[in-house]
């Protein structure tokens, strides 16, 4: 009898297991997780770090007992910095590896890549890094910046005589859409404060592009007509090769400072920064930044580093697009506990108005309708030993324009 028993609870465990169905007692014991970071090519110098952070994050939750019981188990690819790999990636990790979300990519072309895939399967991204601000999906929550909360008030700064009170910029970006379309906004914005297109000049560079000699001395040329500041948009490794001719060209920030949305410490881990004390960078955090919560997030990622010997572990560095992954993971976290589930759509809903103690000094809040973060600004000036000094902050977390009120037939839609 007892032997019958147990045939027909397996019988009927195989019937549901074949239909697709599993009850909880007998689901997996872990929550896979992706990561989609470009581990090789041109923005593995900016990526590696966030696949790094994002695995101690999930070693963090897993020693604080997981998610709804369960342990996180990362699953981590590499697109290569290939745009198209990027979505085969996204769709192997959605459909083979069953993630139920998936933290990743850093240029926006890589997320235009992917963002199909998520709409057709329903799956959901965390996207870290500052972008051009013309989307509003359902499947993506942006924990980076939007121009209002980065690129505008970075011009702002230079416009103003603390910032140098330039009068004439170069908007100097890789060749692709988050370059492109934030020149757009920024040249729009220029000319609402009265700044005339031959006083902008727009260069852009393909992916990689290592000879700035050229463009530097174009810049010096340019800057003869008046107070000139260079925003830079390069992204990736040709940030080296731009520095380093800044640097061969003297060019120095108190002659035209240039203020980069792409370049943090990481980044600058690789250039020989004393001739570029002074040049500028804007983000929603620096790791230079003074409170017990950033304090407490650095001496975890140095910990971490030396634990698993990360090349050059004595001298990691954070930054924004690291701490921008760590809030996405947490908050991710809190809305799955909220929702009683992974599944996508009640885990969207709890996400509206989650809040997360961020080592940027603030109580970060997702917005309640627009899926971006509340974020503080900061404006900092390199220093010789490659941190920031920070001379120019927000009063505290600005809200996200998702489209610039700057850009014709946008009006309104930045109130979502």
């Amino acid at each position: 009898m007892k032997r019958r028993l147990v045939l027909k609870q397996f019988t009927a465990a195989s019937v549901l297991a074949m239909a697709g169905w599993m009850p909880s007692v007998w689901a997996a014991d872990t929550i896979k997780v992706g990561i989609l970071h470009s581990l090789s090519g041109t923005m593995a110098i900016s990526e590696t770090s966030l696949k790094d952070v994002a695995l101690m994050a999930i070693e963090e939750i897993n020693a604080q007992g997981g998610v709804l019981g369960k342990k996180l188990e990362p699953v981590v690819v590499d697109p290569a910095s290939n745009w198209p790999l990027f979505a085969e990636k996204a769709r192997q990790l959605l459909t083979q590896d069953k993630v139920a979300a998936v933290f990743g990519c850093w240029t926006s072309v890589s997320r235009k890549s992917v963002l199909p895939v998520f709409k057709e399967l329903n799956g959901l991204l965390f996207y870290p890094v500052q972008y051009e601000g013309e989307e509003l999906e359902k499947n993506v929550f942006y924990t980076g910046a939007a121009p209002n909360q980065q690129a505008i008030p970075a011009v702002e700064y230079l416009m103003s005589e603390d910032g140098g009170g330039a009068k004439r910029f170069v908007l100097l970006g890789t060749d692709y859409v988050y370059p492109r379309t934030t020149n757009k906004i920024l040249r729009a914005f220029l000319h609402s404060k009265g700044v005339k297109d031959e006083d902008i000049q727009e260069v852009y560079t393909p992916f990689g592009h290592s000879d700035y000699q050229t463009i530097v001395a174009d810049i010096k040329r340019f800057s003869t007509g008046g107070r000139t500041a260079v925003v830079s948009t390069i992204n990736g490794d040709s940030n080296v090769p731009f520095y380093k001719e800044l640097g061969n060209a003297g060019l120095k920030a108190t002659d035209v400072p240039v203020v980069a949305f792409s370049v943090g410490e990481e980044e600058l881990r690789g250039v020989d920064t004393k001739p570029l004390v002074g040049h500028l960078a804007a983000w929603n955090y620096f790791e230079s930044i003074k409170n017990p919560a950033n304090a407490k997030f650095i001496e975890k990622w140095k910990a971490y580093a030396k634990a698993k010997n990360l090349p050059n572990a004595n001298t990691v560095v954070t930054n924004d697009p690291m701490e921008a992954t760590y809030i996405g993971i947490h908050m991710w976290k809190q809305a799955v506990e909220k929702a009683g589930t992974t599944d996508v759509d009640p885990v969207i809903n709890a996400m509206a108005g989650q809040t997360f103690d961020a080592p940027d000094g603030f109580k970060i809040e997702m917005d309640k309708t627009n899926h971006h973060l509340h974020k503080p600004v900061y404006i900092g000036e390199i220093k010789a030993d490659g941190q920031f000094n920070i001379v120019w902050k927000s009063k505290g977390p600005i809200r996200a324009q998702p489209w610039s009120p700057y850009i014709p037939g946008n009006e309104g839609k930045q109130n979502l």
